[in-house]
């Protein structure tokens, strides 16, 4: 009995020690810089929007937050290598929309974003607008959809690269409207608009910031937003869901995750820093400079999109068998 008793004392003094060891480490955290890793090449919007969270993070955190490019796979690599770096809080996530189509565009991943990741909080969202060239004579969606049903498969559209929610977005609206369009794919914004701005691509849905400046000159015309509300950049155009597609949403947001399973005290730290950065005024004044719109950075928020955008899409993606190569 002396010597049970002796062992059990030790592994009571073993784990104990062990918990006074995690406290004081959730106590301490952050104690080192934190990776903020961006799934795409530096300078686009992703990027700009974590550099500017990341440095006020670092003022409420008192340690760096570093951010880095980990770009590939639409964002795919670096969403995964959060998901399996330690469960320390000291590694983070800035994602976009593009999260919740990973599982349907790359069947062969295990990478579940519901599972393997956990909200930090929400950041901002970004409405988008459907425009179409001049030359083509209509002036609204029901007209758009109106001609496009009489002209069959002679417009060609584009939504930045394949598998965003720009694409998606006009994929959606052809399912429900049955329109008969041909989508064009390009790598991203900046390669599509020549072809739009000259007409040789005759409709695109993309960043309402980015085409603002070429609705207002005359270059392209704007004729919905794709968000739940009319956009303050535009608020003369009506929304998608107003104007022939009932309870439309397409839009791209940004949010923090971090690693499944991090302790509860350093996932907390994360949020309240988060929270207080998106409470600044310069904070919200700034993403709105860039065409997106500030959150208050709840987490609650963050996992209910997730959760609504990975249903839509994935049913998207599956109907219209969008495969990325």
């Amino acid at each position: 009995m002396p010597i049970i008793a002796s062992t059990l004392h030790v592994v009571f003094a073993t784990w104990m020690a062990l918990c006074a060891t995690q406290v004081t480490a959730a106590d301490k955290f952050p104690s080192a810089p934190i990776r903020m890793l961006v799934g795409t090449p530096a300078g686009g919007t992703t990027d700009i929007v974590a550099r500017l969270i990341a440095l006020k993070m670092t003022e409420s955190l008192g340690q760096p937050v570093m951010v880095e490019n980990k770009a590939g796979a639409s964002g795919l690599i670096a969403a995964e290598a959060v998901a399996k770096t330690t469960a320390d809080g000291y590694t983070v996530l800035m994602a976009s929309s593009q999260l919740a189509t990973f599982r349907a565009l790359y069947p062969t991943t295990t990478f579940d974003p519901e599972r393997d990741l956990v909200p930090v909080g929400m950041i901002a969202t970004s409405p988008y607008v459907m425009v179409v060239h001049p030359s083509l004579p209509v002036k609204s969606l029901p007209e758009l959809i109106a001609y496009a049903k009489a002209n069959p498969g002679k417009i060609s559209y584009a939504g930045s690269t394949p598998g965003t929610a720009q694409h998606l977005g006009w994929e959606l609206i052809k399912r429900k409207t049955g329109m008969d369009i041909q989508y064009v794919p390009y790598k991203g914004t900046s390669a599509l608009m020549p072809d739009l701005l000259a007409g040789r691509l005759q409709a695109g849905i993309d960043n309402v910031a980015v085409l603002t400046p070429y609705i207002r000159s005359g270059q392209l015309r704007g004729i919905a937003v794709t968000s739940l509300k009319p956009s303050p950049l535009l608020s003369e155009l009506p929304t998608v869901a107003a104007t022939g597609v009932p309870d439309f949403q397409a839009m791209g947001w940004f949010g923090v995750f971090t690693t499944g399973k991090v302790p509860s005290a350093v996932l907390a730290a994360l949020k309240s820093a988060l929270t207080t950065a998106m409470a600044a005024p310069e904070t919200r004044d700034k993403l709105g400079a860039i065409g997106v719109e500030a959150q208050t950075g709840a987490s609650e928020d963050l996992r209910a999109l997730l959760r609504r955008e990975t249903t839509v899409w994935t049913q998207v993606i599956k109907d219209s068998g969008i495969t990325v190569q």
